[in-house]
């Protein structure tokens, strides 16, 4: 249906009027690429795009099967939009599955595979509705490989320090 390469790294696909998907593999061990997305400590440093004029001003995880996240974007306090839901699946370093309960509400499915020492990493997400999908695709068309990018970045410097 569509797709981008942002440096031959990071794939963004349309596959379905419901579905988006998004592939990048990195040069880490699956357990700290997990680690990055489930530790809120490190999700924060490289969630939220530079290039996006707004920051990740709170970032609450409880990332367990039936636990939940909440992040609140924003130029300062007078000024957020947070982005919350629940996490319906939590495999240990494989796999994360949440809901999105603001706007669209996709669900969202994360899986984690070991490839010739490195991590392929599948971030799927199913909308309810086209709409809901068009309006999210324009974003994350740019955002996602700007993320994955900072995620490379902040997986250099975590490999150092092990």
């Amino acid at each position: 249906m569509g797709d981008r390469t942002s440096k031959g790294r990071t794939q963004v696909e349309r596959r379905s009027e419901l579905e988006l998907v998004v592939t990048r593999t990195f040069d880490a061990p699956v357990r700290l690429v997990f680690d990055a997305w489930s530790k809120p400590e490190l999700f924060k440093l490289w969630w939220a795009p530079k290039s996006n004029p707004f920051t990740l001003l709170s970032c609450e995880m409880d990332v367990r099967t039936g636990g939940g996240y909440r992040l609140t974007f924003g130029q300062d306090a007078s000024n957020t939009m947070s982005f919350f839901g629940k996490y319906l699946d939590v495999t240990p370093p494989s796999r994360l599955v949440w809901t999105n309960d603001e706007g669209g509400g996709a669900i969202t499915t994360v899986t984690f595979e070991e490839q010739d020492g490195g991590t392929r990493v599948v971030l799927q997400e199913a909308y309810p509705s086209k709409e809901a999908l068009d309006e999210s695709f324009i974003g994350m068309e740019d955002a996602m490989p700007e993320q994955f990018e900072q995620l490379d970045e902040l997986l250099i410097t975590l490999g150092a320090s092990v």
